[in-house]
């Protein structure tokens, strides 16, 4: 059986600057790290020197889009002192993928701040909109020729509960800065990490299930819904739901991280969002699987999922897989491999991963291929 995807569909994958490029020395993960995490990434995979390779084998693995993040530690240090030289090399990154025809998705927050920033508070500090809006500004204007999708702030529920409204308002604030600014032809949105929460069996299941998929699935989207041109969707995990908040799932496939691999849970997320009236990204979706046994497999039930979606409606223009590269995994460190290349952390070599050729073919035909 033959799949096939739409017209000008984009296909890539997706990293954040501090899981790959290494050496970022102002950032607050780098200098200070939770204390539960097994930062800092120190030489992560060495993306920051190695970009130029990196896009070879994007291209090679015939993928046409490419989701990355601008570190804002690297490009403002220091409050209100953007360094010229690391705007340059960001310049330098998108030119390179211009080059190669991929488009352009950047992310302006992908988790990690600035020092400076973190020590006031980071998100949870009013003043951030202000600071979050004066760098978006500065970067807008360099980029804004290099650039075909912007996208805010990555998972914004996962990163700062306590400071959500005000990601709220920088959000906002960005949106109509752009928008302002543009030229017509300006696309923003936001990444949001969504979860298929599931009711276990019973009504108080379900309404816990109700309460979770109102919080962390639609709360912030419902505060920005007119203040975006797009949504894009993280996707990792089902849920299934015991009253109160416990879990109950089946576990009959897992990652190595320990996460069920249910990739018909997209199908149900997907559907959801139709609600907005917003084309869809699918931004992260991936697992950890250091022997490529699962990954084949689960990206071809993601894409068969995806795809009933589109054909029921859903207005879905792009899938960028988790990630290019194996990287940092914040608080997991460099143990889970999440990437269609594989990186020797020792050597820095990279290796594709059989998995990243088969996805290379649906990339390359756009159409997925169910072999029977």
């Amino acid at each position: 059986m033959i799949l096939k995807f739409p017209e000008k569909f984009l296909w890539g994958s997706a990293t954040s600057a501090y899981q790959v490029e290494g050496e970022n020395k102002f950032s607050d993960w780098e200098i200070n790290p939770p204390k539960n995490s097994k930062g800092p990434a120190g030489n992560a995979c060495d993306h920051y020197n190695r970009f130029e390779q990196d896009f070879d084998l994007l291209k090679i693995l015939n993928q046409n889009a490419y989701r990355f993040s601008i570190e804002w530690a690297r490009v403002e240090p220091k409050e209100g002192k953007f360094n010229k030289a690391e705007i340059e090399h960001y310049r330098k990154v998108l030119e390179s993928l211009k080059r190669r025809g991929i488009k352009t998705m950047v992310t302006l927050h992908h988790f990690t701040l600035p020092q400076w920033l973190s020590e006031k508070g980071g998100f949870s500090n009013k003043e951030s909109i202000q600071y979050f809006t004066r760098y978006a500004a500065k970067m807008f204007g360099e980029y804004k020729d290099l650039v075909d999708f912007w996208t805010t702030i990555n998972e914004p529920m996962v990163f700062s509960w306590h400071g959500v409204n005000n990601l709220i308002k920088a959000h906002k604030k960005v949106y109509r800065l752009f928008t302002a600014f543009g030229d017509g032809n300006i696309s923003v949105g936001i990444i949001k990490n969504d979860t298929y929460f599931e009711p276990y069996k019973n009504l108080l299941d379900k309404l816990s299930v109700r309460f979770l998929n109102w919080w962390q699935n639609e709360y912030f989207l419902n505060k920005i819904k007119n203040q975006t041109d797009f949504i894009g969707l993280n996707f990792y995990m089902r849920l299934r739901i015991r009253f109160p908040f416990k879990v109950k799932n089946e576990n009959k496939k897992v990652s190595d991280m320990g996460w069920e691999l249910y990739p018909e849970g997209i199908y149900y997320l997907l559907k959801d969002l139709q609600k907005y009236n917003k084309p869809i990204y699918i931004t992260e979706n991936g697992l950890a699987d250091a022997q490529d046994k699962n990954r084949k497999w689960y990206i071809g039930e993601i894409l068969k999922s995806v795809h009933n979606a589109i054909q029921e409606g859903v207005d879905i223009r792009g899938y960028f897989y988790w990630s290019l590269m194996d990287n940092f995994e914040w608080t997991d460190g460099y143990e889970p491999r999440f990437g269609l290349i594989e990186v020797d952390y020792k050597t820095l070599e990279r290796k594709p991963r059989p998995s990243a050729y088969f996805y290379s073919e649906t990339c390359k035909n756009n159409q997925l291929i169910i072999e029977d």
